[in-house]
């Protein structure tokens, strides 16, 4: 039996894991891992992370797209299909990013060299992400009594239950999408993720358009057809994924069938770091759901608003989880490699990129504000766009403030989870998304009638605080003993 790490690695491990990793073959592109003249600079970053960016991008662009196609058919169902989606986020970003957290166990292991125990890793996700994913269609039997404390009015209720709805039904294939994912993410052939993710959003893009407005004889399903065009891209994304794991190539080096069987000490090494990780991100989301809610009894304009804003900043956003993603990744291969310098490096090179990134989206935020919303308004009613339009174009200057810390929070965070830190960067967002935003947004924002503006403020301010702690956490260094992998066997001992 192997004994699980996270304490600070002993000098006999890491002379394994350094023993290990020296055997290991010399990793290049063809390979799709990781090998450039410059370890952890731009280049090797940039390799590993262009596909990545564009596979969050495709899933930014979906997004933007639903809200402006829901925003043609119906206004206010923008808004509803944002609160139903975060209301289903919540939760189901705790199984998301437990079963996705596989990645860096891959990373480890292939950067150990030990591509054996590759394919049960992902295996032990998979399981996860079956059992929770049917599991999670549970939640459509107590939908009226969760859309009914969030009190929106009954014609947007309405629209957010068939939203959720629909939704209830993407979280095993997305799961399973997740899972498979890791393997390919983590041995750094990020291309491959791109194609899955490219293959579900256009088949979701496609089909939501025809389903909301009822093209090529197709049924006019409005903000449902919406939710089915999602589930119908899911499912395709899942097939898409598993069949190219299961290849010839794949299961002879790195036991994608083979290591099909259940490891209980596998899996609840996975559910020790995977699960704080999964539940920073329900706790993130929670704490934004509440703030999107409670802005939704500030007012039903303040609700769009917010919703457009929140919309518009996703599509810089998310990209830059393509950034961290990679960044995990390469911290994760560097610490089984036993090479904690060059994961540093790695992160560095990461936050350069975010950031400069960042600094670009949120001066166009500032200088050119109808670049973004110009979208929303074709097709919108007149009348309530006036009103809805103002409030987007002010809150964007409080995105474009946070943006460049927000950079800082997100690669410190993978950079942390690459190296298996996962129970403190759980515990600051819990310590602080509450008491920073939630509460105050509560009790001022709306109880005492201060308005949006000192809401979205309050969400600045929280977002500021929180990429103060990872950066000092980071640097205390601490991480660098950390693994996620248990020590390599004996010679002639099962790893089981």
């Amino acid at each position: 039996m192997y004994r699980e790490e996270h304490e600070p690695a002993c000098p006999s491990h890491l002379e394994s894991l350094g023993s290990a990793a020296a055997a290991a073959p010399e990793l290049t592109p063809q390979s799709s891992t990781l090998s450039t003249p410059e370890p952890g600079g731009f280049r090797e970053l940039i390799r590993l992370a262009w596909p990545l960016v564009l596979s969050s991008s495709f899933w930014t662009i979906q997004l933007f797209l639903d809200a402006i196609f829901l925003s043609w058919y119906n206004q206010s169902a923008v808004g509803a299909a944002m609160s139903a989606a975060l209301v289903f986020w919540t939760p189901f970003i705790l199984l998301q990013v437990t079963a996705n957290y596989a990645t860096t166990f891959v990373a480890q292991y292939l950067g150990a060299g030990r591509k054996e125990r590759v394919g049960p890793a992902i295996w032990q996700a998979l399981y996860f992400a079956v059992v929770t994913g049917l599991l999670f269609l549970g939640l459509r039997l107590v939908a009226d009594d969760i859309f009914a404390l969030v009190g929106h009015d009954p014609a947007v209720r309405q629209m957010e239950l068939t939203y959720f709805g629909c939704l209830c039904f993407c979280a095993l294939p997305m799961l399973i999408t997740s899972s498979c994912n890791a393997f390919f993410a983590g041995r750094g052939e990020s291309r491959v993720v791109l194609l899955v993710d490219a293959v579900g959003t256009i088949t979701n893009g496609t089909m939501g358009f025809f389903l909301i407005f009822g093209y090529f004889g197709m049924p006019r399903l409005g903000i449902a057809g919406a939710g089915w065009g999602m589930v119908m891209g899911s499912w395709m994304a899942a097939a898409v994924a598993f069949g190219m794991m299961m290849r010839t190539r794949y299961r002879a080096e790195f036991a994608t069938l083979s290591g099909w069987r259940f490891e209980g000490a596998l899996f609840r090494r996975l559910m020790r770091f995977g699960l704080p990780a999964g539940l920073q991100w329900c706790l993130d989301g929670l704490a934004f759901t509440v703030f999107i809610t409670v802005i939704g009894r500030i007012g039903t304009v303040e609700l769009s608003a917010s919703s457009i804003a929140h919309r518009i900043n996703l599509l810089a956003f998310l990209p830059m989880l393509g950034v961290g993603q990679a960044v995990a990744i390469m911290v994760g291969q560097r610490l089984g490699q036993n090479k904690p310098e060059l994961a540093e490096r790695s992160a560095k090179t990461g936050l350069k990129l975010a950031a400069i990134y960042m600094a670009i989206v949120a001066v166009l935020y500032v200088v050119t504000p109808g670049l973004f919303t110009a979208g929303f308004a074709v097709g919108a009613d007149p009348e309530q766009w006036h009103l809805v339009e103002p409030l987007v174009r002010t809150l964007l200057i409080f995105i474009a403030v946070y943006s460049l810390f927000n950079s800082v929070e997100l690669v410190y965070t993978f950079a942390l989870r690459g190296a298996g830190d996962t129970v403190f960067v759980t515990w600051i967002s819990i310590s602080l998304s509450w008491p920073f935003m939630v509460l105050p947004t509560v009790l001022l924002a709306w109880k005492q009638g201060w308005g949006l503006y000192w809401a979205w403020g309050f969400a600045s301010f929280y977002i500021i605080a929180i990429a103060f702690v990872f950066m000092l956490r980071f640097r205390t260094g601490k991480w660098k003993s950390m693994r996620v992998i248990e020590h390599a066997p004996a010679a002639g001992i099962s790893g089981q």
